[in-house]
């Protein structure tokens, strides 16, 4: 994976005229929710706090490890406890799991007709270079976009404005791909048709965050209709 192309979110000019797509990465491209919920709870068990699934779903999920750990143990180092739980996510997280359905066909349809694509995360570079390498896409993302090496990470739009930067592409032409409430207000900020995708929260707390449609997962009807409206092809 050509992961130095995302590496400074730097800018570029001139826009594509084909459409890009933009995914989202934990809980988007790998169902990794269960697991992150897991470390966090095992991980604040340690320091006294007790929490389950639900609680995580609820408030954790799509929110900054600074923002979680300054929250719950205010006390302890933040940025100690975040690199802990991403090495703990890591080591579990194994060599093969399987990618979300319908992600490589969709990523083979992109190929094919030269779309642009990306992958715009608040995850460390490890961890996304790790969950892609488990989920076989390594070698299929030129433009990764890691939020704490732009200005600003999601909820901000700035990831998703530097990859439609990188990439060339025009938001209005583009789709975005996300799982989280955060994640979606970040991609409608820059200007994106965004899908929510329905790996752990409901199409209703997806579609109040601005997701203009909902999917279980890339095999959607709905989702390959709209493909086919963006290649020029109408029902």
């Amino acid at each position: 994976m050509g992961a130095a192309t995302g590496r400074r979110c730097r800018q570029t000019g001139g826009l594509n005229d084909v459409p890009a797509l933009l995914f989202d990465l934990d809980g988007t491209l790998i169902h990794s929710d269960p697991l992150h919920a897991q470390v966090f709870a095992e991980l604040l068990a340690d320091h006294g706090r007790i929490i389950d699934e639900a609680y995580y779903l609820s408030h954790l999920h799509g929110r900054h490890n600074s923002a979680i750990f300054g929250d719950l143990l205010p006390d302890e180092d933040a940025q100690a406890l975040s690199d802990q739980k991403e090495a703990m996510f890591r080591d579990r997280l194994g060599a093969s799991v399987p990618a979300t359905p319908g992600a490589v066909a969709l990523l083979d349809h992109a190929a094919a007709r030269g779309w642009p694509v990306a992958v715009v995360t608040n995850a460390p570079r490890a961890n996304a270079d790790a969950m892609l390498g488990a989920i076989g896409l390594g070698d299929r993302f030129s433009t990764v976009i890691i939020g704490g090496e732009c200005s600003a990470g999601k909820p901000d739009p700035a990831p998703y404005l530097a990859a439609l930067a990188q990439l060339g592409a025009d938001p209005a032409k583009s789709l975005a791909f996300e799982d989280s409430p955060s994640g979606i207000r970040a991609a409608v900020g820059a200007g994106l048709f965004t899908y929510g995708i329905r790996s752990s929260l409901p199409g209703a707390t997806l579609a109040d965050a601005g997701a203009a449609a909902c999917i279980d997962d890339f095999n959607d009807t709905a989702l390959w209709d709209h493909l086919r409206r963006l290649e020029g092809h109408h029902p």
